[in-house]
């Protein structure tokens, strides 16, 4: 199935903030909406909603138009010009670079009889009402792997582009080559089967797409990130190091829910494991005290819940043609799911 973006345009207070290309236009009343949350905005109360200028709605999609062909020239010219230290992180994912309890915990979830009570007893449950969940999921050598490379490519010259709008410090790993042979068969060889139990009503079992980067954090680079959700049915964010101080992740409620930031539940990283929760979760990362901290962040998508109802406009998508998995969606129908109303 192609892929497709909903034209969603989220101008006004928070259009520079956007990580996606998702746009809709409203010819008749255009509305505008924060992308990836309202880091002031949730703050102070309700969502804003206001009526950009057209000469604005027009400038923010040629914008959009743009990143897919820049985003496609980066990958070709690394594709041709770049020298990896680390040649073996582009081979085939193999078990070996994979934690023994998530290994067990993927097992399990695809052997007959597994139900959600069994997958439990496998991953340690962070917040049962928020849903979120953390397990082991790449071992201390693959970590460090990844990280020399990640480095190594940072200190090349070749372009780089900003892993999302909130983050300036990272890399998007579809341009570094990475998508295939590392992301893709993580997430359908051992995220969905996992996923399918424990988030069934947000599309967990129909993982059709994603969107993986690696962020960093490090003193007079980005230190920490404001509240916000992803444009993700779920999200997996898994620690690679360094060595770190601060900079845990918080979570609020659901962004549709009211009080959604009231008694935000902090959660440490542990380098290796994983944490698992809904996109619409509102979530974001407090100040790094010392050292640099990378993370694997993976957006996950299902375009049987989100060609019914755009994550991050909440409406019906109205839909362009993209490249590669462009924002999850697709033309075709896949199976329907129930959906929960709150995903």
């Amino acid at each position: 199935m192609s892929k497709r973006t909903c034209k969603v345009l989220r101008a006004g207070p928070g259009a520079g903030m956007l990580s996606y290309r998702t746009y809709r236009k409203h010819p008749a009343q255009p509305r505008v909406c924060q992308p990836q949350g309202l880091p002031a905005a949730v703050r102070r109360g309700p969502i804003l909603v206001t009526r950009p200028c057209a000469t604005q709605l027009e400038q923010e999609v040629e914008r959009r138009q743009r990143l897919g062909q820049e985003s496609a020239a980066r990958k070709a010219l690394i594709s041709s010009s770049y020298h990896p230290a680390r040649p073996d992180v582009y081979n085939t994912l193999q078990d070996e670079a994979l934690a023994p309890e998530f290994l067990a915990a993927a097992e399990y979830s695809t052997s007959p009889g597994a139900d959600l009570e069994g997958l439990l007893q496998r991953l340690e449950t962070v917040s049962g009402a928020k849903r979120i969940y953390r397990l082991p999921v790449l071992t201390a050598p693959f970590c460090q792997a990844l990280l020399q490379e990640l480095e190594h490519f940072e200190q090349s010259d070749m372009p780089k582009g900003r892993p999302n709008t909130m983050n300036n410090y990272g890399v998007l790993l579809h341009e570094l080559g990475l998508d295939e042979q590392l992301v893709t068969p993580l997430r359908e060889r051992f995220l969905q089967p996992l996923t399918a139990l424990l988030y069934p009503d947000c599309g967990g079992g129909w993982l059709d797409s994603h969107r993986a980067f690696v962020v960093k954090y490090a003193p007079g680079q980005d230190r920490e990130l404001g509240c916000h959700y992803d444009n993700a049915e779920l999200t997996l964010n898994v620690a690679l190091g360094k060595a770190f101080t601060g900079g845990a992740l918080y979570f609020g409620g659901l962004f549709q829910a009211p009080s959604a930031l009231a008694r935000p539940l902090e959660v440490e990283h542990v380098v290796g494991q994983g944490i698992v929760h809904r996109g619409g979760q509102l979530h974001g990362a407090r100040p790094l005290g010392t050292g640099e901290r990378w993370n694997l962040v993976i957006w996950l998508r299902a375009s049987a819940v989100r060609n019914r109802l755009c994550p991050m406009c909440c409406r019906k998508p109205d839909l362009v043609d993209d490249e590669g998995f462009g924002d999850g969606f697709t033309r075709e129908e896949p199976p329907v799911v129930d959906v929960c109303a709150l995903t």
